[in-house]
């Protein structure tokens, strides 16, 4: 199965969910008005664009037919993918990997898919030829060490993990250490998704950080967010607090596959103006996808 084939078949949920209200819209209607505007607006909204950006883009749709002086729904319609398609472009979607070592910091709360999409990113880096560290910061969570040696020996990557309870920052530190021995390209390192309020994981986050910029002042960076695609607005929010506690450079969306709420893509890079670089379709390691927007807008309406 090709590229667009995947994310279209992962889409389907969403696909059919949109193609039931958006297609009444693009097929119910003969001219542009402002019913056909109105309708338009509240399909957006139903596929979790959420209110704001479904209203951004109806007005960018309104100003585009009135510029290219377009007559038809289907015209309306495939000038409404360029404007999704530019909403989504905002930033590279490729990881910063320009350094050896490069870092990934991931975070997210727990229940989002975090380790799962940890070893998949692992799995994909080590079949490319890269020598991965994954470091087991989430020595809150009794499981997720465990989760991660799972994932380790799949994608062949190395582990450095302590006893459940251990101070993730000095887990990080070791795993720093551990990756300057073994000439590692790429650490990968896992974080707590939930402590006890929001100051907290904000210390831990920022402790964390600390340690990685002063002992890798050098290297390149992403602070990657995994959001559960089938939580809809609840992963808008969540992703608002993160960018304010974590710095986030990347997203990264899973279990699309699950949800008639793909929307959400849109929403967050919209809403944030930080790129998607990840979606996840399906279970296997190749199911999480690099994004692009367009093949994404294509395959959704």
């Amino acid at each position: 199965m090709g590229f667009f084939d995947k994310i279209k078949a992962g889409l389907t949920k969403t696909r059919d969910a949109l193609s039931s209200s958006l297609g009444s819209v693009f097929s119910g209607f003969s001219e542009i008005d402002d019913d056909f505007y109105d309708e338009l607006e509240e399909s957006l909204i139903l596929a979790d664009l959420g209110v704001d950006t479904a209203v951004k883009t109806v007005e960018s749709l309104k100003k585009t037919v009135r510029e290219r002086h377009l007559k038809t729904p289907e015209e309306a319609k495939e000038a409404m993918k360029d404007i999704l398609t530019e909403m989504l472009n905002v930033g590279d979607t490729e990881l910063n990997l320009s350094t050896h070592p490069a870092v990934i910091l991931v975070i997210g709360v727990n229940g989002v898919g975090k380790t799962t999409t940890i070893g998949k990113i692992a799995k994909q880096l080590t079949d490319a030829g890269k020598k991965v560290l994954l470091v087991a910061g989430d020595t809150f969570r009794a499981a997720a060490a465990d989760q991660l040696e799972i994932w380790a020996g799949r994608s062949g990557a190395d582990i450095v993990r302590q006893h459940e309870g251990a101070d993730p920052a000095a887990v990080v530190y070791d795993g720093i250490q551990a990756a300057r021995a073994r000439d590692v390209d790429v650490i990968l390192i896992d974080t707590a998704g939930r402590l006890h309020n929001k100051q907290n994981l904000m210390n831990e986050l920022n402790k964390i950080s600390r340690i990685v910029n002063r002992e890798l002042p050098e290297a390149a960076k992403e602070v990657l967010l995994v959001l559960d695609g089938t939580t809809g607005q609840n992963g808008l929010i969540q992703a608002k607090q993160f960018k304010e506690i974590a710095g986030v450079t990347a997203i990264a969306l899973t279990k699309l596959d699950g949800t008639a709420k793909g929307g959400i893509v849109i929403a967050v890079a919209d809403a944030l103006q930080i790129p998607v670089k990840f979606i996840g379709v399906g279970e296997q390691a190749e199911d999480l996808m690099p994004f692009r927007a367009r093949d994404f807008v294509e395959a959704l309406i």
